[in-house]
């Protein structure tokens, strides 16, 4: 699968259309080229998903991750993801963050399959009775099958 990197300067309205399709709440081509442009933050892009996530210091959070609902289940988020993880830690950040919603089971289950593990939880945050799961991991990312990834933490 061949993951690119994306710039601020790039047509960025195939993202936010396809993140219209994943998210009820979703995010402008406008926005998506602002968070673009704050220091730390980086995007990829496969096919047909993408992730954008930021970069502070020595930690990483991942600030949203869309996948074609058609193109799902086919490896593209986990791609995506182990990217991402390796930008960070090139970055310099040794631990990342993310928030999933605690009715998404598919995201939780790819999380927790690439070593995230819960930390937190914030009440309402998607919806008055949507909490949000804040997940964690450290970098470099354990590979697949590591049962030692839950006592790093």
């Amino acid at each position: 699968m061949i993951i690119r990197a994306i710039a601020s300067h790039d047509d960025l309205s195939a993202l936010a259309s396809l993140h219209a399709a994943c998210f009820e709440d979703p995010w402008r081509e406008s926005a998506l080229r602002n968070l673009l442009k704050t220091p730390g933050t980086a995007a990829f892009g496969a096919p047909e998903g993408f992730v954008m996530a930021r970069v502070a210091g020595d930690e990483a959070e991942i600030l949203t991750l869309a996948v074609a609902p058609v193109a799902r289940r086919k490896g593209t988020a986990t791609a995506l993801v182990r990217e991402t993880a390796r930008y960070a830690s090139e970055h310099g950040a040794r631990a990342m963050f993310l928030e999933v919603a605690t009715s998404n089971e598919a995201a939780r289950a790819l999380y927790a399959r690439l070593g995230f593990r819960e930390v937190g939880r914030r009440k309402s945050y998607y919806a008055p009775t949507e909490d949000a799961l804040i997940l964690r991991t450290e970098l470099p990312l354990i590979p697949l099958g590591n049962t030692t990834a839950s006592s790093r933490l």
